[in-house]
């Protein structure tokens, strides 16, 4: 068997992105070059190495030992640092998905802080509030609400936060304040558009006050705090997000209180590498020194407008 080892960090590149385009910019080369690298690796393996999927391509059981292979071939040739200076293993791209709130309050702050000591680290943070994929080509890590139920791929817990009803001050002083859980159904409610809502555990509201109409609802979360605070409605959010706002009121917090887990997902190749083990890390440190606040312990609401 004779392997190329340039062959090696092409289809590692590939089995990052799932793409032969992205791949391809990713190394300075050309998609044809790519594909007649990946076609030049199977005939020396005597097999398929990468499969299509529905995201891209997905690797083989023959391309996931390839892989394996083309990681100490990488870490080999990044070792080769300038004299006298290690070279940084946290480096290169690592791609994520997660909801929006965790992803501005928890991802965010967590990746700035890493990037401080390891410049050559750059992530890539898609938002979206969905089910974990059951393939996952060209993604390292994603972060869901509820326990996911995933083959070939590893899952953590990371932790709970804590989601609640809210109105505006204003908003109250005009419509009253909810003294019940009954007395909500007066009012309109702001969250996830029902019908696109992929994720169960997040169908609270509709199963606490399912007699509570909806009075403006989207796909962003952000919206949600921003609807509220307009006074479009009684929110439904997340108390680390309501909590920011002082003009924001949580209302019957011991009658509503949905705990809830993030979760997190990860290919079993992904934490072979420096750069996702070290993003992984940072993610789990931001959500264990931000417990209190994700509970929504971190400040206390009056229910009075």
């Amino acid at each position: 068997m004779n392997v190329n080892p340039d062959d090696l960090l092409v289809l590692l590149a590939v089995s990052r992105t799932a793409k032969f385009t992205a791949a391809a910019q990713a190394l300075g080369l050309n998609h044809t070059t790519v594909s007649r690298r990946i076609a030049s690796l199977e005939k020396a393996l005597g097999g398929r190495v990468l499969a299509r999927a529905p995201g891209g391509w997905e690797l083989t059981d023959l391309g996931a030992q390839a892989v394996q292979a083309a990681e100490q071939v990488e870490a080999v040739v990044g070792a080769l640092g300038p004299a006298g200076r290690a070279p940084d293993p946290i480096t290169g791209v690592v791609r994520m998905t997660a909801t929006d709130g965790f992803s501005a309050y928890i991802a965010a702050p967590a990746v700035a802080r890493l990037r401080r000591n390891h410049p050559g680290l750059s992530v890539e943070v898609v938002t979206m509030t969905r089910r974990a994929l059951q393939q996952r080509s060209g993604l390292d890590i994603e972060v869901v609400v509820g326990e996911p139920q995933v083959h070939r791929a590893e899952a953590m817990r990371l932790g709970e936060y804590m989601l609640g009803m809210y109105a505006s001050r204003a908003y109250l002083a005009e419509h009253g304040t909810p003294a019940t859980v009954a007395e909500l159904n007066d009012h309109p409610l702001v969250y996830f558009v029902d019908s696109m809502l992929q994720v169960d555990d997040l169908d609270a509201p509709r199963r606490l006050v399912p007699a509570m109409r909806d009075g403006l609802t989207s796909t962003n979360v952000f919206v949600h705090v921003e609807a509220t605070r307009a006074g479009a409605g009684i929110g439904f959010l997340p108390c680390f997000m309501g909590d920011l706002h002082p003009d924001l009121v949580r209302l019957l917090p011991a009658e509503i209180a949905e705990l809830l887990p993030y979760w997190m997902v990860l290919r079993p190749d992904s934490l072979r590498r420096p750069a996702v083990a070290a993003v992984v890390q940072a993610l789990r440190e931001q959500m264990a020194g931000h417990r209190e606040w994700l509970l929504g312990r971190g400040k206390t609401s009056s229910a009075a407008p």
